[in-house]
């Protein structure tokens, strides 16, 4: 344990990358096997649940610390992190365990889970007394399941690429899946991700999906396309979906599915099990999970759907709806899918790469090869649940632009572009070809800030998280209130942040532990991706990723955008 927070404390406090390659490079060099496989676990984006309830950290951290509630409060509202509250707080321990990483989470840390909380009393000061402080300030944060460092996914590759001496896309290729929360760090993983390459290591994949290719924002104007990209003959076209990024893998006579947060969901979406007999062995599919209702045919039923209608962008076809992430979400949330919420919110994966066909990899083949072979195999699958992403046409990058107008009243995010010659590459990387997101402009409301909290991290000791309201009537109204409807945190820049927290501290007018009420005062343009009506907000709306766009310095309180505006854009 002392080795790895070690390397959290270098790689903490250095924003440069080289710096943090190094720094990775050497304590790979020197950590056992089994505890490498965990760091790299935690540092490429394990997250494992939380292990003790937050309220039991606390009245032991207030037990052994002997300070009183109010002190401890205020003192963690400094600092801004539990985790490093109380390793602050508790006394140090007279000895540092040298115990590794592995030997903590497995014989120490995981058994806590489920533990009844007078096991938990007995425990856990047992093994404060045994950390350093930085050891231990560590082991709270993997106990809170809130272990977070500022290294990518990229860079923990490039650093095991760099001391296996192979390629990092090997490496990457190796990697996926690693940090699922079914998945166990090993020793005998760890030794798999530095391996040397071998023949035989694609048929021995089983479920493992490739890393997913991403794509670049696309923001400059449409007239300029031309002289950027190049034709538009030269690139296929498609509708970006807002739904869930999956792979569908078929091997072995048995089907996986996998986000591209590489978690494998294949127990969220029952009615696509189907797959795995409409699909034959080593077949990888690349494409986006969607809510999918068509609009139901004449002699249809209420409530009953086909889902066999042509996609978006088939002139003089039917275009079935694509229905809110909103919907999706009510999916994600749930621990069981009952027989109703599958027939409401019934999926289906529009398809839209090939990225292995027959157990063989197809990545490196050309875009259109891909493609074509895809429709292929969908056509052969005959299922209700596979359907083709549509391929859009146009006669110049103008007239794309003019379609891609209608984006929102198909339920799509904009386009996406992707070369005809371009291979499938790893992450967001131009070295096989390029694929672009050419997305709507964001929905935006004047809205004015009414809560304010201190942030986390570096932020700790500023205002930075912000509470958001809207007016309820029309200016003239004289009995109209604020109401909130989204919070944000990040757009603006160091300096305004500085500003809106010198603001938010004169202008408080209650506290609310750590939220303060203020004066409104501020008025901020919000961007947003999507918006739904939502029965667990006040305003009966949601936004999904709200930000700041700007500072309104030109705009007075009275003039902020009201729940009218709102549902308009719903509208």
């Amino acid at each position: 344990m002392k080795a790895f927070a070690e390397l959290y404390s270098d790689l903490d406090a250095t924003t440069s990358s080289n710096a943090k390659l190094a720094a990775m490079q050497a304590y790979f060099s020197k950590a056992a096997p089994e505890d490498a496989a965990w760091a790299v676990y935690f540092l490429a984006g394990g997250r494992p649940r939380q292990l003790v309830p937050t309220r039991m950290l606390r009245e032991q951290a207030l037990l052994l610390s002997g300070l009183p509630e109010w002190l401890f409060e205020e003192s963690y509202q400094a600092v801004g992190d539990l985790a490093e509250t109380l390793s602050l707080l508790l006394p140090k321990a007279e000895h540092s365990s040298e115990e590794g990483l592995a030997s903590w989470m497995e014989n120490h840390l995981l058994p806590l889970r489920g533990l009844p909380p007078e096991a938990l009393l007995e425990r856990l000061p047992t093994f404060w007394s045994q950390l350093d402080p930085q050891s231990l300030m560590v082991c709270l944060k993997l106990i809170t399941g809130s272990f977070r460092v500022g290294v990518s996914k990229l860079l923990v590759t490039r650093a095991l690429a760099a001391l296996a001496d192979i390629d990092s896309k090997r490496v990457a290729q190796r990697l996926v899946g690693y940090t699922d929360l079914s998945h166990r760090p090993s020793a005998e993983g760890y030794l798999k991700l530095i391996a040397e390459e071998s023949a035989d290591e694609h048929a021995q994949r089983g479920g493992q999906p490739y890393p997913f290719f991403l794509a670049h924002a696309l923001q400059q104007p449409v007239d300029q396309f031309e002289n950027l990209l190049g034709a538009a003959e030269n690139w296929q076209v498609e509708w970006k979906w807002d739904g869930i990024r999956a792979q569908v893998v078929k091997r072995e006579g048995r089907l996986w599915i996998w986000s591209r947060g590489e978690e494998l969901v294949t127990d969220r979406f029952p009615e696509l099990h189907s797959l795995a007999q409409c699909l034959p062995d080593g077949t990888v599919i690349d494409g986006e999970i969607v809510v999918w209702k068509a609009a139901p045919p004449e002699n249809a039923e209420e409530g009953e759907f086909a889902l066999d209608t042509p996609a978006p962008g088939t002139p003089g076809e039917a275009t079935p709806s694509v229905q809110p992430f909103a919907l999706l979400q009510q999916r994600i949330g749930r621990k069981t899918l009952g027989k109703k919420i599958l027939e409401d919110v019934p999926v289906v994966v529009l398809a839209y790469d090939l990225l292995e066909w027959e157990g063989h990899d197809w990545r490196i083949r050309p875009q259109h090869e891909r493609r074509t072979q895809l429709e292929k195999v969908i056509a052969n699958a005959q299922s209700p649940v596979l359907m083709p992403s549509p391929v859009l046409t146009g006669n110049d990058w103008l007239d794309l632009g003019r379609q891609r107008e209608a984006s929102r009243s198909l339920g799509v995010e904009g386009m996406m572009l992707k070369a005809r010659d371009s291979m499938y590459g790893v992450g967001r990387t131009k070295d096989m070809g390029v694929w672009w997101k050419w997305k709507m402009d964001p929905f935006s409301v004047d809205a004015v800030l009414i809560y304010a909290q201190r942030g986390h991290g570096r932020r700790a000791s500023l205002y930075s998280d912000y509470t958001f309201a809207v007016w309820d009537g029309p200016p003239e109204s004289s009995e109209r209130t604020l109401v909130p409807f989204a919070k944000a945190y990040s757009g603006l820049t160091d300096e305004e942040m500085r500003k809106v927290d010198a603001i938010i501290r004169k202008t408080t007018v209650d506290k609310f532990g750590p939220v303060r009420s203020v004066t409104p005062t501020l008025v901020f343009e919000l961007g947003f991706e999507g918006i739904a009506l939502s029965k667990r907000h006040k305003s009966g709306i949601a936004v999904r990723f709200p930000r700041m766009l700007r500072w309104r310095l030109d705009k007075p309180v009275a003039e902020a955008d009201s729940l009218a505006t709102l549902q308009d854009l719903l509208a």
